[in-house]
Protein backbone atom coordinates (compact mmCIF):
# COMPACT_ATOMS: atom_id res chain seq x y z
CA UNK A 1 0.00 0.00 0.00
CA UNK A 2 1.40 3.35 -0.96
CA UNK A 3 1.86 6.01 1.67
CA UNK A 4 0.68 9.20 -0.03
CA UNK A 5 -1.56 10.31 2.84
CA UNK A 6 1.21 9.78 5.38
CA UNK A 7 3.71 11.44 3.06
CA UNK A 8 1.53 14.51 2.73
CA UNK A 9 1.12 14.78 6.50
CA UNK A 10 4.83 14.30 7.08
CA UNK A 11 5.75 16.87 4.48
CA UNK A 12 3.39 19.42 5.96
CA UNK A 13 4.53 18.80 9.52
CA UNK A 14 8.22 18.80 8.63
CA UNK A 15 8.04 22.09 6.79
CA UNK A 16 5.34 23.91 8.80
CA UNK A 17 5.20 26.79 6.34
CA UNK A 18 1.72 27.75 7.55
CA UNK A 19 0.23 27.15 4.10
CA UNK A 20 -3.05 25.45 3.28
CA UNK A 21 -2.79 21.76 2.31
CA UNK A 22 -2.03 21.22 -1.37
CA UNK A 23 -3.02 18.25 -3.47
CA UNK A 24 0.31 18.61 -5.31
CA UNK A 25 2.32 18.35 -2.06
CA UNK A 26 4.41 21.45 -2.62
CA UNK A 27 6.97 21.11 0.09
CA UNK A 28 9.10 24.23 -0.06
CA UNK A 29 8.19 27.87 -0.68
CA UNK A 30 8.95 29.53 -3.98
CA UNK A 31 12.08 31.63 -4.13
CA UNK A 32 11.87 35.25 -5.16
CA UNK A 33 13.59 35.99 -8.44
CA UNK A 34 13.85 39.73 -7.90
CA UNK A 35 16.96 41.51 -6.68
CA UNK A 36 17.69 45.05 -5.66
CA UNK A 37 20.81 44.91 -7.79
CA UNK A 38 19.20 43.24 -10.80
CA UNK A 39 19.18 46.48 -12.76
CA UNK A 40 22.96 46.82 -12.59
CA UNK A 41 24.10 43.22 -12.28
CA UNK A 42 22.93 40.40 -14.56
CA UNK A 43 21.27 37.54 -12.69
CA UNK A 44 21.85 33.97 -13.92
CA UNK A 45 18.85 31.77 -14.70
CA UNK A 46 17.42 29.29 -12.26
CA UNK A 47 19.21 26.02 -12.96
CA UNK A 48 17.61 22.56 -12.92
CA UNK A 49 20.01 19.65 -13.41
CA UNK A 50 18.77 16.07 -13.76
CA UNK A 51 20.75 12.83 -13.78
CA UNK A 52 19.48 9.57 -15.27
CA UNK A 53 20.48 6.21 -13.82
CA UNK A 54 22.35 3.21 -15.18
CA UNK A 55 23.54 3.54 -18.76
CA UNK A 56 20.50 5.52 -19.91
CA UNK A 57 20.96 8.29 -22.44
CA UNK A 58 20.19 11.83 -21.34
CA UNK A 59 17.61 12.23 -24.14
CA UNK A 60 15.75 8.91 -23.73
CA UNK A 61 12.13 10.02 -23.28
CA UNK A 62 11.13 6.56 -22.09
CA UNK A 63 12.40 7.60 -18.67
CA UNK A 64 10.57 9.84 -16.23
CA UNK A 65 13.43 12.23 -15.38
CA UNK A 66 13.90 13.02 -19.08
CA UNK A 67 10.18 13.60 -19.68
CA UNK A 68 10.06 15.85 -16.63
CA UNK A 69 12.89 17.98 -17.98
CA UNK A 70 11.10 18.28 -21.33
CA UNK A 71 7.94 19.56 -19.62
CA UNK A 72 9.89 22.11 -17.63
CA UNK A 73 11.71 23.38 -20.73
CA UNK A 74 8.38 23.76 -22.50
CA UNK A 75 6.86 25.75 -19.63
CA UNK A 76 9.97 27.86 -19.03
CA UNK A 77 11.31 28.95 -22.43
CA UNK A 78 13.37 31.64 -20.66
CA UNK A 79 14.66 32.38 -17.17
CA UNK A 80 15.13 28.71 -16.25
CA UNK A 81 17.86 26.41 -17.56
CA UNK A 82 16.94 22.71 -17.58
CA UNK A 83 19.26 19.92 -18.68
CA UNK A 84 19.61 16.18 -18.07
CA UNK A 85 23.00 14.47 -17.95
CA UNK A 86 24.12 10.86 -17.94
CA UNK A 87 25.30 9.98 -14.42
CA UNK A 88 28.90 9.54 -15.63
CA UNK A 89 28.97 13.14 -16.88
CA UNK A 90 28.83 14.94 -13.55
CA UNK A 91 31.96 16.93 -14.43
CA UNK A 92 30.18 18.26 -17.50
CA UNK A 93 27.21 19.25 -15.36
CA UNK A 94 29.50 20.98 -12.87
CA UNK A 95 31.23 22.97 -15.61
CA UNK A 96 27.87 23.94 -17.10
CA UNK A 97 26.63 25.26 -13.75
CA UNK A 98 29.78 27.36 -13.32
CA UNK A 99 29.38 28.73 -16.84
CA UNK A 100 25.75 29.68 -16.26
CA UNK A 101 26.51 31.41 -12.96
CA UNK A 102 29.19 33.55 -14.58
CA UNK A 103 26.61 36.14 -15.57
CA UNK A 104 29.10 38.84 -16.57
CA UNK A 105 31.21 36.32 -18.52
CA UNK A 106 34.50 37.44 -16.98
CA UNK A 107 35.69 33.88 -16.38
CA UNK A 108 35.45 33.98 -12.59
CA UNK A 109 32.59 33.78 -10.12
CA UNK A 110 32.16 36.72 -7.78
CA UNK A 111 30.62 36.38 -4.32
CA UNK A 112 27.50 38.04 -5.69
CA UNK A 113 27.22 35.60 -8.61
CA UNK A 114 27.50 32.70 -6.19
CA UNK A 115 24.85 34.20 -3.92
CA UNK A 116 22.49 34.58 -6.88
CA UNK A 117 22.65 30.81 -7.58
CA UNK A 118 19.26 29.08 -7.70
CA UNK A 119 20.12 25.44 -8.30
CA UNK A 120 17.95 22.31 -8.14
CA UNK A 121 19.40 18.84 -8.72
CA UNK A 122 17.48 15.57 -9.07
CA UNK A 123 18.28 12.04 -10.11
CA UNK A 124 17.29 8.36 -10.12
CA UNK A 125 19.47 5.38 -9.16
CA UNK A 126 23.12 6.22 -9.89
CA UNK A 127 21.73 9.59 -10.88
CA UNK A 128 20.61 10.06 -7.27
CA UNK A 129 24.16 9.40 -6.13
CA UNK A 130 25.47 11.88 -8.69
CA UNK A 131 22.95 14.45 -7.46
CA UNK A 132 24.70 14.56 -4.09
CA UNK A 133 28.16 14.32 -5.65
CA UNK A 134 27.44 17.47 -7.70
CA UNK A 135 26.04 19.28 -4.65
CA UNK A 136 29.24 18.41 -2.79
CA UNK A 137 31.38 19.82 -5.61
CA UNK A 138 29.36 23.03 -5.53
CA UNK A 139 29.93 23.22 -1.77
CA UNK A 140 33.68 23.28 -2.45
CA UNK A 141 33.02 26.21 -4.79
CA UNK A 142 31.05 28.06 -2.13
CA UNK A 143 27.83 27.78 -4.16
CA UNK A 144 24.47 27.12 -2.47
CA UNK A 145 21.91 24.58 -3.72
CA UNK A 146 18.20 25.14 -3.20
CA UNK A 147 17.00 21.54 -3.41
CA UNK A 148 18.20 17.99 -4.05
CA UNK A 149 15.83 15.14 -4.92
CA UNK A 150 16.90 11.49 -4.87
CA UNK A 151 14.70 8.74 -6.33
CA UNK A 152 15.79 5.21 -5.37
CA UNK A 153 19.34 6.46 -5.04
CA UNK A 154 22.11 3.88 -5.46
CA UNK A 155 25.59 4.93 -4.34
CA UNK A 156 28.34 4.80 -6.94
CA UNK A 157 31.78 3.54 -6.04
CA UNK A 158 33.60 6.15 -4.00
CA UNK A 159 30.50 8.31 -3.46
CA UNK A 160 28.36 8.86 -0.37
CA UNK A 161 24.74 9.61 -1.26
CA UNK A 162 23.46 9.41 2.33
CA UNK A 163 24.90 12.61 3.82
CA UNK A 164 23.61 15.86 2.35
CA UNK A 165 26.23 18.64 2.31
CA UNK A 166 25.55 21.82 4.25
CA UNK A 167 25.25 24.03 1.15
CA UNK A 168 21.92 22.30 0.34
CA UNK A 169 18.87 24.10 1.78
CA UNK A 170 16.30 21.29 1.29
CA UNK A 171 16.64 17.59 0.45
CA UNK A 172 14.18 14.76 -0.07
CA UNK A 173 14.56 11.03 -0.66
CA UNK A 174 12.03 8.70 -2.35
CA UNK A 175 12.86 4.99 -2.25
CA UNK A 176 11.57 1.42 -2.44
CA UNK A 177 13.06 -1.61 -0.71
CA UNK A 178 12.27 -4.57 -2.96
CA UNK A 179 14.05 -6.36 -5.78
CA UNK A 180 17.66 -6.89 -6.74
CA UNK A 181 18.26 -3.14 -6.94
CA UNK A 182 16.72 -0.82 -4.42
CA UNK A 183 17.43 2.65 -3.16
CA UNK A 184 18.96 4.13 -0.04
CA UNK A 185 16.36 4.23 2.70
CA UNK A 186 17.65 7.25 4.60
CA UNK A 187 19.47 10.49 3.98
CA UNK A 188 20.63 12.86 6.70
CA UNK A 189 22.02 16.36 6.87
CA UNK A 190 25.70 17.00 7.52
CA UNK A 191 24.49 20.14 9.31
CA UNK A 192 20.82 19.95 10.38
CA UNK A 193 20.83 23.67 11.13
CA UNK A 194 21.52 24.48 7.50
CA UNK A 195 19.77 21.65 5.65
CA UNK A 196 16.10 20.71 5.99
CA UNK A 197 15.53 17.02 5.27
CA UNK A 198 11.98 17.06 3.93
CA UNK A 199 11.72 13.32 4.45
CA UNK A 200 12.60 9.76 3.45
CA UNK A 201 9.49 8.36 1.75
CA UNK A 202 9.09 4.65 1.07
CA UNK A 203 6.95 3.12 -1.68
CA UNK A 204 5.86 -0.49 -2.09
CA UNK A 205 4.96 -1.81 -5.54
CA UNK A 206 4.29 -5.41 -4.52
CA UNK A 207 0.51 -5.10 -4.34
CA UNK A 208 0.13 -2.28 -6.83
CA UNK A 209 2.80 -2.40 -9.55
CA UNK A 210 3.43 0.58 -11.77
CA UNK A 211 3.29 0.01 -15.53
CA UNK A 212 6.52 1.03 -17.25
CA UNK A 213 5.79 1.07 -20.98
CA UNK A 214 8.73 1.12 -23.35
CA UNK A 215 11.33 -0.20 -20.92
CA UNK A 216 13.49 -3.09 -22.25
CA UNK A 217 12.64 -6.62 -21.15
CA UNK A 218 15.81 -7.03 -19.08
CA UNK A 219 15.00 -3.90 -17.03
CA UNK A 220 11.47 -5.18 -16.38
CA UNK A 221 12.88 -8.61 -15.46
CA UNK A 222 15.83 -7.69 -13.24
CA UNK A 223 15.10 -4.12 -12.12
CA UNK A 224 11.33 -4.34 -11.84
CA UNK A 225 10.62 -2.33 -8.69
CA UNK A 226 13.64 -0.10 -9.23
CA UNK A 227 12.20 1.17 -12.51
CA UNK A 228 8.63 1.19 -11.21
CA UNK A 229 9.41 4.02 -8.80
CA UNK A 230 11.05 5.94 -11.65
CA UNK A 231 8.04 5.65 -13.95
CA UNK A 232 5.38 5.99 -11.24
CA UNK A 233 3.33 9.10 -12.20
CA UNK A 234 2.60 9.84 -8.54
CA UNK A 235 6.32 10.00 -7.69
CA UNK A 236 7.05 12.08 -10.78
CA UNK A 237 4.25 14.48 -9.87
CA UNK A 238 5.75 14.99 -6.42
CA UNK A 239 9.22 15.54 -7.85
CA UNK A 240 7.84 18.03 -10.36
CA UNK A 241 5.85 19.87 -7.68
CA UNK A 242 8.92 20.19 -5.50
CA UNK A 243 10.96 21.57 -8.38
CA UNK A 244 8.29 24.02 -9.50
CA UNK A 245 7.88 25.29 -5.94
CA UNK A 246 11.40 26.73 -6.22
CA UNK A 247 10.89 28.30 -9.65
CA UNK A 248 9.11 31.48 -10.71
CA UNK A 249 5.62 31.17 -12.23
CA UNK A 250 5.69 29.35 -15.57
CA UNK A 251 5.67 31.65 -18.58
CA UNK A 252 3.62 29.12 -20.51
CA UNK A 253 0.30 27.94 -19.06
CA UNK A 254 -0.81 24.36 -19.52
Amino acid sequence: MRIWICAALLLSAALAWGQEPSSRLLAVPATSTTSSTASTNPVPPAIVIGFVGGFIRHDDLTHGPVRLAARLREDYPSGVYVKVFENHRSKNAHQEVLRLLDADRDGTLSVQEKQHARIIIYGHSWGGSETIALARELQKDGIPVLLTIQVDSVAKLGENDSVIPANVAHAVNFYQSNGLIHGRNEIRAADPERTNIIGNFRFDYGASPSRCAGYPWYARAFEKTHIEIECDPAVLNQVESLIRSKLPPATRSR
